[in-house]
């Protein structure tokens, strides 16, 4: 039985033919569309959201030349994430819940690293520009997180 990531359709419309991806931090989930009911401290990895063509070059546009973030019109029912298991429930044990930080810091610094470089160089596709966009919008918006010791 395969648990992981799977390919998942559009999370704006629901296209099954999707042409783009990008990963967001698991806090970042209640930022989502339908996000009430998913326990984003028990995700483990980033959290993949998947568009087509035609809503990835509206994405595009939004994100790169009206500065909006579409986080709140994604639906997290077409996000793609792994969820801990339910050790608890079958162990009556207690398990601690994934430690997000080390994974955010790293997403954060490879974002700002992109956006530094994107225009001044052909490295950064427009893809990474846009997802790095969208990361850093999505940590301004949520409450800080102790860092890392």
């Amino acid at each position: 039985m395969y648990t992981g990531q799977t390919e998942q359709p559009c999370c704006l419309c629901g296209d099954p033919e999707t042409a783009m991806r990008i990963d967001i931090p698991p806090r970042a989930v209640p930022l989502l569309k339908n996000s009430e009911p998913i326990a984003w401290r028990d995700i483990e990895g980033e959290v993949s959201l998947h568009f087509c063509r035609s809503d990835w070059d509206l994405v595009a546009d939004l994100v790169l030349e009206m500065g909006m973030s579409p986080l709140s019109r994604c639906n997290v029912a077409r996000a793609s994430f792994v969820l801990r298991e339910d050790f608890e429930a079958l162990l009556n044990d207690t398990r601690e819940e994934p430690d997000q930080r080390p994974l955010e810091a790293e997403m954060r610094v490879d974002a700002e690293e992109k956006l530094a470089r994107y225009g001044a160089d052909q490295t950064v596709s427009e893809r990474d520009a846009v997802e790095a966009r969208i990361v850093l919008w999505a940590f301004e918006e949520l409450e800080p997180q102790e860092p890392i010791e």
